[in-house]
């Protein structure tokens, strides 16, 4: 797993690279882009290209013989049926593509909601810090300490144990642009966690840091996992989120790159000869 996360990790970084000082929507354009040429390049290879056009065409004399005999309703009926039945002919010659696709494309998402899911923290903004901890061990009797970095960061509660979620918590804020850290110091062991008050951009951000598990890993790609042993299952950050603003009209990232992707796509499938 780790392997997979470097990988599609460094790929995306590497794409994104060159358009971190700008504004977030010329790398979203970019990676749309991509991905658009991506699907449309699977789709071309995976699929029936004559299959699909020869469905097509047949859907459009479907849709034409309707109109020039809607007023007879056997042929308008027999016209509909076979619409149908070639609307399925059509979805059985994409699933291929379709699923080729889908594993790349969510390993795809989960890095790119790194770069533009969440905002950094700004000077003097709170949040809260989750600690949790493996089932054997119990919040209100385990000895945990946290250490902030610099002065730049600001502890200012004392640590709430809950003991039903093996959680403990605290509210700090930030007091200075930069990237910073805590260390947690438990049970012999000390453990690091980032802390992202940067000015960029663009910028890659890890919420949460989580144990060396396999799904665990998958979802949360952004930093090097806890190992087995640690008596932290994980350790979350609540960064604000973030949203692609469009003249004002806030949109989630997801939204705008789905969007994009098919836009392009269908905007270049000609010069890529893809029948779609």
């Amino acid at each position: 797993m780790s392997i997979i996360n470097i990988f599609f990790g460094k790929l995306v970084e590497w794409i994104l690279f060159p358009f971190r000082g700008m504004s977030p929507w010329v790398g979203m354009i970019v990676l749309s882009l991509v991905t658009g040429i991506f699907m449309l390049l699977v789709f071309r290879l995976t699929s029936n290209q004559k299959g699909i056009k020869s469905i097509k065409n047949k859907i459009k004399a479907h849709i034409l013989e309707l109109r020039l005999f809607q007023d007879n309703l056997k042929i308008s009926l027999s016209s509909q049926g076979k619409i149908l039945k070639c609307n399925l002919k059509y979805i059985s010659c994409t699933m291929k593509p379709m699923l080729i696709m889908i594993i790349p494309l969510i390993l795809i998402l989960i890095q790119m909601n790194l770069w533009f899911g969440y905002k950094s923290f700004s000077p003097d903004q709170t949040a809260i810090l989750k600690v949790k901890l493996k089932d054997n061990y119990n919040p209100v009797e385990t000895d945990i300490i946290l250490i902030p970095s610099s002065s730049a960061i600001i502890v200012e509660t004392l640590p709430l144990r809950i003991e039903e979620e093996k959680e403990i918590d605290w509210r700090f804020s930030v007091k200075e642009n930069g990237v910073h850290h805590f260390d947690l110091k438990i049970g012999g062991w000390t453990i690091t966690k980032t802390v992202d008050a940067t000015t960029s951009h663009l910028r890659k951000i890890s919420t949460i840091k989580v144990r060396k598990n396999t799904l665990d890993q998958l979802f949360n790609p952004g930093e090097a996992p806890l190992l087995k042993d640690s008596p932290i299952k994980s350790i979350e950050l609540t960064y604000p989120n973030e949203s692609m603003n469009l003249f004002g009209w806030h949109i989630h990232w997801i939204i705008v790159y789905f969007a994009l992707s098919v836009i392009f796509g269908f905007a270049f499938k000609g010069l890529f000869g893809v029948e779609i």
